[in-house]
C-alpha cells in the first residue's frame, strides 16, 4: 500500500511539473507571460478541467511558501541606500497611487452590492499590479533603466511592500474581529510589535555570526538549510506573534540585505522560490471553478471593465498630477491597469480567514486573470495607434555660422571619450547631436552641444563642416554613420573624416565611402582585455604586446583582402599563431 501511495504521489508531482513545462513556454512565446501559463495549466489539470486533482486547496497551502520566499527575496533587495535613493518615487508616487486605488476601487464592490469589508479587500487586491507582467513588458521595450521605467519600478516596489500591511488588514477584518475589546486589540498589537522587535534584534546580532560559522564549515548543503531555516523560521515567528508569515520573511530579507552572505542566500533560496511560486499559480488555476464563472460571467465582465477603467483613470491622473507627460502617463496606464499575482495571495488569505466564501474568491480570481490576459493585447493596441514620440526640442539651439578645427557628430558614450584628447590639447571643436535629452545632460557637465541632424547638408554647413580640418562621426547607428560619411566625403572633400564603426561589415561600408580612418568600437578594447587576461596568467608585457601586434597585423591584412574583394582568402587567414605558446607563471 505504501508503494502504491508513493506511486500516486509521484504521478501528481510529474503531472504538475509536466503541465508547467508545457504551458509556460507556450504562453511566453505568444507574449502572455509565465504567470498566465501557470494559471492555464492549473485550470486544465484541476478539478474543473481534466479532473487530475480534486483538492487544489491542499496544494495551495503548501505553495504559499513560494510567496513567503518571494517576499524574502524582495527584502534582500531592499538595501537602505537603495530605498533612500528611490524614496521620493517609492513613498511619494507609489504610495499616492496605491492609497487612491484602494480607496476608489473598493467603491466598485460597494456599487455592486458587496459588504464594505469584502469590497475593500477586492479593491485592494486589484490595486496590486502584476509585477511579472510589467517587468517583462518593460524589459521587452528596453525601458527598465529609463526614467519612466524606473518610476514604474518604484510603484511596483511599493505595491510589493503593500502586500504585508494588506495581509494584516485581512486578519483584522476577519469574522470575529468585531467581538474583540480594546484591551484585546492593544494586547494583539503589543505581541506583534514584540515579535517584530525580537526578530530585528536576532537579525542584527545573531544571523551574520551564525552564517560565518556555517560558512567556515564549507558545507554547502548546510548553508542552504540555514537559508531556508531563516526564511521559514522568521515567517513562523511573526505568524505566532499574530502577524503574517509574509511580513516575517520580508523583514528577514531586509535585515540581511547588507550582509556579506546576501548573494549566497539569494542563490540558495531562489530555486525553491521559483518552484513554489509556480506551484502557487498552478494551484490558483486549479481553484478556478468554471461553473461559478459561467454562472456569473456578466458580473465578471462588468467588474473587469469597471475595475480596469477606474484603475486606468486613477493611474493617469496620478501620473499627470506628479508632472509626467501625456505619453508617459498613457504608457503607465496601459501597463499597470491590470490586477496582479499578489491579488491571489490576498484573496487566498481572505478565504482562509473566512472573509470571502468560495464563490466570491473564484469570481475575484477570475476578474484578475482576465485583466492580466487583456494587458498584452492593450499594449499591442497602444503601440499600433499611439503616434510616434515627438521629443521636445524646446530650448535647443541649432548651429549657425560655426567653425572649429574638429566637428564631432554624435555625443554619446563614444563621442564623449573621443573629445577628451582634443580638449586636453585645447583644440577648437564643434559638437552636434540630435538627442535633446543627451544635449541637456551634456550641458549639466559644461559641454556646449548644438542640436542638429548630421545627415542634413544644411546642418553640416551651419556647423562648420566646410572649414573643419577633421570631421569625427561618433553616432551609434551604423546606417546613419554611413550616410553622414558619404555626404561629408562628397560635399567637403578637403576634410579628413574619421568614423566610429560598428563591426567588420560596417568597416567595409565606410571604406567604400572613402573615409580616412575608422575605429571599430570593440576591437581594441577587446584586444586589451585579452592581453590583461594573459597578464593575469603570468605572461610578460613584451610578449603580450607582440601577440597583440600580430593579431592587429593579421586583422589589417584580412581587412585589406576583403576590401579588395578577395573575401574568402581574407577569411582563411588564421587569427592566432599555432606555433606560439603562452608561458604561464610557475
Amino acid at each position: 500500500m505504501a508503494t502504491e501511495s508513493a506511486g500516486v504521489d509521484l504521478v501528481s508531482v510529474v503531472t504538475l511539473l509536466g503541465a508547467a513545462v508545457v504551458a509556460v513556454p507556450v504562453f511566453k512565446r505568444i507574449g502572455l507571460g509565465s504567470v498566465l501559463g501557470y494559471l492555464a495549466a492549473g485550470l486544465v489539470i484541476g478539478p474543473f478541467g481534466l479532473g487530475l486533482f480534486s483538492d487544489p486547496m491542499t496544494i495551495l497551502h503548501v505553495a504559499e511558501l513560494g510567496v513567503v520566499m518571494f517576499l524574502f527575496i524582495i527584502g534582500l533587495e531592499m538595501e537602505p541606500s537603495k530605498l533612500w535613493a528611490m524614496r521620493r518615487d517609492i513613498f511619494g508616487l507609489g504610495l499616492l497611487q496605491v492609497l487612491v486605488c484602494v480607496a476608489l476601487l473598493g467603491l466598485v464592490g460597494v456599487a455592486l452590492g458587496y459588504p464594505y469589508a469584502v469590497s475593500l479587500i477586492a479593491g485592494a487586491g486589484f490595486t496590486l499590479t502584476s509585477t511579472a507582467i510589467v517587468m517583462q513588458m518593460l524589459q521587452e521595450r528596453n525601458d527598465i533603466s529609463s526614467p519612466k521605467g524606473q518610476r514604474m519600478v518604484s510603484i511596483l516596489l511599493l505595491e510589493d511592500l503593500a502586500i504585508v500591511p494588506l495581509l494584516a488588514l485581512v486578519a483584522f477584518l476577519a469574522p470575529g474581529g468585531e467581538d474583540l475589546t480594546l484591551m484585546d486589540r492593544l494586547q494583539g498589537v503589543g505581541i506583534g510589535l514584540a515579535a517584530i522587535a525580537v526578530l530585528v534584534v536576532a537579525g542584527l546580532y545573531l544571523l551574520n555570526p551564525m552564517f560565518r560559522v556555517l560558512a567556515a564549515s564549507r558545507a554547502r548543503e548546510v548553508m542552504t538549510a540555514a537559508a531556508l531555516l531563516v526564511v521559514l523560521g522568521s515567517a513562523l515567528w511573526l505568524q505566532l506573534g499574530g502577524l503574517s508569515a509574509a511580513m516575517g520573511a520580508f523583514l528577514a530579507g531586509v535585515l540581511l540585505s547588507e550582509s556579506s552572505f546576501r548573494h549566497q542566500l539569494e542563490a540558495d533560496v531562489e530555486p525553491f522560490r521559483g518552484i513554489l511560486l509556480g506551484l502557487f499559480f498552478l494551484a490558483v488555476g486549479m481553484a478556478l471553478d468554471l461553473s461559478v464563472i459561467a454562472a456569473n460571467w456578466r458580473l465578471i465582465a462588468v467588474s473587469v471593465l469597471s475595475l480596469m477603467a477606474l484603475k486606468a483613470a486613477i493611474i493617469y491622473v496620478v501620473a499627470r498630477v506628479t508632472k509626467a507627460g501625456h505619453r508617459e502617463a498613457l504608457e503607465r496606464t496601459v501597463l499597470m491597469a491590470q490586477g496582479g499575482e499578489f491579488a491571489f495571495v490576498l484573496y487566498s488569505s481572505a478565504f482562509s480567514f473566512g472573509l470571502l466564501d468560495f464563490e466570491s474568491t473564484a469570481i475575484l480570481n477570475a476578474i484578475v486573470i482576465v485583466s492580466m490576459a487583456l494587458t498584452p493585447l492593450m499594449i499591442v493596441l497602444l503601440d499600433r495607434f499611439q503616434p510616434e514620440e515627438v521629443v521636445s526640442t524646446e530650448g535647443m539651439e541649432a548651429p549657425e555660422g560655426l567653425s572649429g578645427q574638429v566637428l564631432i557628430i554624435g555625443f554619446g558614450r563614444f563621442g564623449q571619450i573621443a573629445c577628451q584628447p582634443l580638449l586636453a590639447r585645447k583644440c577648437t571643436i564643434t559638437i552636434i547631436d540630435d538627442d535633446p535629452e543627451m544635449i541637456r545632460a551634456a550641458e549639466t557637465f559644461g559641454f556646449k552641444v548644438w542640436f542638429g541632424d548630421g545627415t542634413r547638408l544644411d546642418i553640416l554647413k551651419a556647423a562648420g563642416a566646410g572649414t573643419a580640418r577633421v570631421v569625427l562621426i561618433a553616432t551609434d547607428k551604423p546606417g546613419v554613420t554611413t550616410r553622414i560619411a558619404r555626404l561629408v566625403k562628397h560635399e567637403f572633400p578637403n576634410a579628413t573624416v574619421l568614423a566610429r564603426a560598428w563591426d567588420r561589415a560596417h568597416v567595409l561600408e565606410l571604406i567604400k565611402e572613402g573615409i580616412d580612418h575608422h575605429m571599430r568600437e570593440v576591437f581594441h578594447s577587446s584586444l586589451a582585455l585579452g592581453g590583461q587576461a594573459l597578464a593575469m596568467l603570468g605572461v610578460e608585457p613584451e610578449e603580450i604586446e607582440e601577440i597583440a601586434e600580430g593579431i592587429r597585423k593579421r586583422d589589417a591584412e584580412r581587412l585589406a583582402l576583403q576590401t579588395a574583394g578577395d573575401i574568402y582568402s581574407g577569411l582563411s587567414l588564421t587569427i592566432g599563431n599555432a606555433e606560439h605558446t603562452v608561458r604561464t607563471a610557475s
